[in-house]
């Protein structure tokens, strides 16, 4: 059954946080559109990877705010998965200022095997130490834009699911 929400939820985190495993669940428990960000860019573009490597991690910004701006102005209210460094950008993190934002979050005892063996472009060198590093860096941007914290490291995902579709329900619009 759809829900009344009027505003689109909108998961940000770090890499491996769940974001977009967890986004699925909530849109299909509220009867809502699911857009993941990072999968909409790779249909367009082509491997975040590559797009990295050939044009950088400015151009791949540019890129991923265009498709976050658009998801965003979508008249049908949707749940919204980020890629971890969407809010890098202050462009971005504006347009997420009439949306519910859902920090997830993640110890990296608990990322170590979500990301392993991984093709993220920023993990390449340095694996779990460079995850741990960019998250530490991104957290404060996180905790500013956060509306409802929840971690993921030992919870059911259909825990985390059940917290935020309740929280969304009780949000005033």
């Amino acid at each position: 059954m759809p829900s009344t929400l009027q505003r689109p939820i909108v998961l940000i985190g770090p890499m491996g946080a769940g974001k977009t495993s967890v986004g699925k669940r909530v849109a299909k428990a509220l009867g809502r559109p699911f857009v993941d960000t990072d999968k909409l860019l790779v249909s367009r573009h082509g491997a975040i990877a590559a797009l990295f490597e050939t044009h950088g991690e400015p151009h791949f910004r540019e890129l991923e705010r265009a498709a976050v701006a658009e998801t965003l102005a979508s008249d049908d209210v949707a749940v919204v998965s980020l890629g971890g460094g969407a809010v890098l950008d202050e462009s971005t993190r504006a347009l997420l200022a009439d949306a519910h934002v859902v920090l997830l979050t993640v110890t990296p005892e608990a990322v170590g095997p979500r990301i392993s063996g991984s093709d993220r472009p920023l993990l390449h060198h340095d694996g779990l130490a460079a995850w741990q590093a960019i998250a530490e860096a991104r957290a404060p941007i996180y905790a500013s834009l956060a509306d409802l914290t929840l971690d993921t490291s030992h919870r059911p995902l259909s825990h985390v699911v059940d917290d935020i579709v309740t929280w969304a329900g009780t949000e005033p619009a």
